[in-house]
């Protein structure tokens, strides 16, 4: 594991292999390491990046104001990667279509896996769905205090927040979470536990957040939209949405996956991914 100073921020990241430039871009339930199985296999054939977004695993919060997506084209400045292709997965996935757009000759192909978008409103039911889940698991106020950083955090919080996006997102809604090997939930739990105690004890920063719900039709750039038929429905229903509004998309539905086909499918979701990344020469 490497770190690199970027706008005065240091980031946690890996780079590995020759050949056109990949990225991968982590969920927010998580952190590079959910890339373990793609970094390894795609440096056989590509000059493979991942890295922790600011906040994230190894890499600072960094002072002041950001945005993602520019922290992102900064990394690729640093690195002398004039283009690279994006693989992001839930709001890395927002962050690499965000990514696209502001900076759109530098990006030659962007994979979605269980993507977010930026902007996005999430449905009704997704809404009363986390609504609920959070009520069960923590008293408003205890929640209110944490989201203050307000007071030490209690470490069966931060588990039973974890365990609770492994079974709505991870495993999925109508799934039990004993269908994922052990060894990926144990991760996703370490990972997850790890993002919680940051958001409650870090300080605050502002993020800037742009608007790209509205602008799909504008990325050009090829694309890959890959869902998980377990995912949560509102996740499901983006996918649908990206590969419908992208202009140069194709969507591929993983059957009995759910948040994060690259560690629950590796060899699927490897294999799908040095197919698009292997196309048509890249721009």
């Amino acid at each position: 594991m490497a770190m690199i100073e970027v706008g005065g921020t240091t980031f946690g990241y890996d780079e590995a292999g020759e050949g056109p430039a990949v990225v991968l871009l982590h969920a927010a339930i998580g952190d590079r390491r959910m890339w373990d199985a793609q970094f390894t296999a795609l440096g056989a054939t590509h000059r493979v990046i991942r890295y922790d977004r600011r906040g994230f695993g190894e890499t600072a919060d960094g002072p002041g104001e950001f945005a993602h997506f520019e922290d992102l084209l900064a990394l690729l400045d640093a690195r002398g990667i004039e283009q690279a292709a994006l693989v992001g997965a839930s709001m890395g996935g927002a962050c690499a279509l965000d990514a696209a757009l502001a900076a759109p000759e530098r990006i030659t192909r962007v994979a979605l896996l269980g993507s977010g978008l930026t902007g996005h409103p999430w449905p009704d039911h997704m809404q009363a769905d986390i609504a609920r889940l959070t009520a069960e698991i923590l008293p408003a106020d205890r929640l209110a205090r944490y989201h203050a950083r307000e007071g030490d955090v209690d470490p069966a919080d931060v588990r039973a927040m974890a365990d609770a996006n492994i079974d709505y997102l991870v495993a999925g809604p109508e799934r039990d979470v004993s269908v994922l090997p052990a060894e990926m939930v144990a991760l996703v739990r370490e990972m997850c536990e790890q993002v919680y105690r940051h958001d409650w004890t870090a300080p605050q920063w502002t993020e800037r957040i742009p608007d790209t719900r509205h602008r799909l039709a504008e990325i050009t750039t090829p694309a890959l939209v890959v869902i998980g038929t377990s995912d949560a429905p509102g996740l499901v229903e983006l996918s649908a949405h990206l590969a419908e509004s992208l202009p140069d998309a194709k969507l591929v539905e993983l059957a009995d996956t759910g948040h994060l086909p690259s560690m629950e499918r590796p060899d699927e979701v490897t294999a799908l991914l040095r197919e698009f990344l292997g196309g048509q020469p890249l721009r």
